[in-house]
Formats: C-alpha cells, structure tokens, sequence
C-alpha cells in the first residue's frame, strides 16, 4: 500500500511540475512574438559552409563575412569555392577555401584535420551541399537514387563525425542542416529527395534529444532549415499558383533567413516562414482535406532532367 501511494504521489508531483513547465513555456513564446530573442554574435566565429562555391552556399559566405566570421569554405567546385573566398579577403574577411566531395568520408575526416591546423576549431557547421533530381521515381536510376542519398543525408553523418567531437570537447557549438519543404510533405517528382530531407529532419531531432538528455549538457544548437523554393537554378521547371505566398525566393533572401534563425537558436524554420504554420495545421486535419489543400494550391515542380 505505501508503495502504491508513493508512487501516486510521485505521478501527481510529476504532473504538476510538467503543468508548471508548459504554462511558463507558452508564456514564453507569447513573449517573445512580442519581443523576439536578441540575436547572438558570430564575430570570429570559425563557420564551415559547404556547398560554398554559389547558391545559397555562396550568399551564406557574404552574409557571414559581413558578420565577423571567419569562414571555412567548401565545395566539389574548387575554382568557384576559390573565387568565394577571394572575394572575401579582397573585402578584408578571413575566407580559406578546399575543394570536396562530402560523399567521401576519409576526404572529410582529412580535411577537417587540415582545417583544424590551418584555421581552427569549427564552431559553426551549416551542412547545405545538396542536389535535387526532379522526375517520377520510376525514372530515376539506382545511380541517381543513391547519389541523391550520398549527398543529401549520408554526407551529413561525415561532416558531424568530422567536427562534433571538438563542439563537444569545447562543450559550446551549433550545427545548421539544410533541408527542404519537402523534408515535411510528400512532392511529386521528388520521391527519392523528400526521403533523404525527411531524413535529415528526423537526424536533427534526434541529435537534439541525444544533446537534451547528456548530463554534460553541452551547449551545442542545432537549427535546420525547410525552405520552398529557392532560385538557385536547381529547379528548372517550377510550378507556382500563389507567387504572393509560395514565389521563388532568391539565394539571398534565403541566407539572411538561414543566418536569422541560426543567431536566434531557432531550433527549425521554413522559408518563407508561414509554411511551418501551415504545414502544422494540415497535419491535424483529415488527410482528403490535406489532399484539397494541396490541390488548391497546386504549386511544387514539374518532371525535368
């Protein structure tokens, strides 16, 4: 019997306290529509940036330098990464470039030891090398399928065995991951890239439980990114129906989003924002009514090589 009540009273003492915690929370996040979090510092600050050499990767680079960053920059395009960071010393920024395949695991792991003796410790990872193979999924070749992985998600497990150990060991850092709308909801033509971007949502989430629950409780945040779609030529043939709401947003655009959430430890974003709303909602709702919605909308990408 005292076991019983003990345990009853310790169920009752556990619900109040989580009570307590998601009145406080949801106070909170009132607050802060109100008053949003002050965005951090990144001045010298060592950032890796990875699909570097153009793109969003390449405005990532500017925006940063325009912050103080010291910046690490890769691609599998040596020349373009070069220009990058040539660039940005003629700006007076601090830019090292190399050239690399992060499919490649070993060429990772040397990089980043080079990295580390030439320009120091990274303490900001943004993984937003990717590609975008747009075609029915029976079109797609087993080349394709599994380039589209190796890239898109495998490349992502590198970069962390690569650079998390000194995040770690300094207890402090911040890991970005690129992913997509489509890491959210199923778009036709894009079976194999909705996979790995589901993928990468679900790592991240992970990875933010695994740091959640360390006793260390390192301070090392994670943020990832679901944008729609963004001009960087890898979409050749989109479809829009609402260009107020869901328009091509430039790579621009798109880093200084990325950069916002990053300094204000958002934990996930879509660009444009109203899209993690609205993806929310429709999950609540009955999935025919999600299937109008989206019939409504009528937005997404045609087939194309």
């Amino acid at each position: 019997m005292l076991t019983k009540a003990y345990a009853s009273l310790v169920l009752a003492v556990d619900v109040v306290v989580a009570l307590v915690k998601l009145i406080l929370i949801l106070l909170e996040s009132l607050f802060r529509l109100v008053v949003p979090v002050e965005q951090k510092s990144i001045k010298n600050e060592v950032v890796l940036v990875t699909g570097a050499g153009q793109g969003i990767g390449k405005e990532l680079a500017y925006q940063l330098h325009g912050l103080g960053a010291k910046l690490v920059l890769w691609d599998m395009d040596g020349v373009k990464c070069e220009q990058v960071a040539k660039e940005i010393k003629s700006m007076g920024g601090t830019a090292a470039s190399f050239c690399c395949d992060v499919t490649d695991r070993q060429k990772v792991l040397e990089l980043a030891k080079q990295v580390k003796q030439e320009v120091g410790p990274v303490t900001i990872l943004i993984n937003n090398a990717g590609i975008m193979p747009c075609k029915p999924l029976e079109k797609h070749t087993e080349n394709e399928i599994r380039k589209n992985f190796d890239v898109n998600i495998i490349s992502h497990f590198w970069m962390l065995e690569a650079f998390l150990p000194d995040m770690r060991a300094a207890g402090r850092g911040h890991i970005v991951a690129l992913s997509s709308m489509a890491g959210l909801c199923g778009l036709p033509n894009l079976v194999p890239y909705c996979g790995a971007k589901f993928a990468v949502r679900g790592m991240m989430e992970a990875l933010r439980e695994e740091f959640r629950q360390d006793p260390k409780k390192p301070d090392i945040q994670l943020t990832t990114i679901y944008p729609f779609i963004v001009g960087t030529g890898l979409v050749h043939k989109p479809r829009i129906r609402f260009p107020s709401l869901l328009g091509i947003v430039s790579p621009k655009s798109a880093a200084s989003h990325i950069i916002l959430a990053m300094r204000r430890n958002q934990n996930e974003m879509t660009i444009p924002r109203a899209l993690f709303h609205m993806n929310n909602v429709t999950r609540i709702l009955p999935s025919k009514i999600a299937d109008v919605m989206r019939d409504v909308i009528d937005s997404g990408c045609d087939s194309h090589e």
